[in-house]
């Protein structure tokens, strides 16, 4: 019985070490009525993978209907940059999850695990026209403006 406390203990200690790490005191987090805010915070001066996760922040608002904020890491001091946070929930960080590089999917599953509301039409980046505009761009900034 000593030993399953102690386990209890242990496993109490780590998940809330887990949790500490993964929610942070995001500046804007929550709109006035109490809505999540999506926060995207890049270098000051914004590096390839701030580049990119701002391409992501463009894909995001073509297809769901949620706050947005473009932070500076000079607005967000004692927080990583690039990251992406949803409310105070960290998505991705440089040093931690994917190192700071976001994705599409990454930041759509968890806003369709948060239940967030899709547009009612999808924007215009998702048009084949203009989507074949934007690969470009985003594969550009991949590798580096070359």
């Amino acid at each position: 019985m000593k030993h399953l406390s102690l386990l209890a203990l242990c496993c109490t200690l780590a998940l809330s070490a887990l949790a500490a790490d993964v929610s942070m005191a995001v500046p804007g987090a929550q709109t006035a009525n109490g809505q999540k805010v999506l926060t995207f915070i890049a270098k000051d001066p914004p590096g390839q993978r701030c580049n990119g996760n701002l391409q992501v922040a463009a894909e995001i608002a073509n297809t769901y209907r949620v706050p947005i904020q473009l932070l500076p890491s000079t607005l967000a001091s004692g927080l990583p940059a690039p990251a992406v946070f949803y409310g105070t929930q960290l998505i991705v960080a440089d040093g931690k999850d994917f190192n700071g590089a976001a994705s599409y999917q990454i930041v759509a599953d968890v806003l369709d695990l948060e239940s967030v509301p899709k547009q009612a039409k999808s924007g215009l980046l998702f048009q084949d026209g203009v989507r074949k505009d934007f690969d470009a761009l985003k594969a550009t900034i991949k590798a580096g403006g070359k």
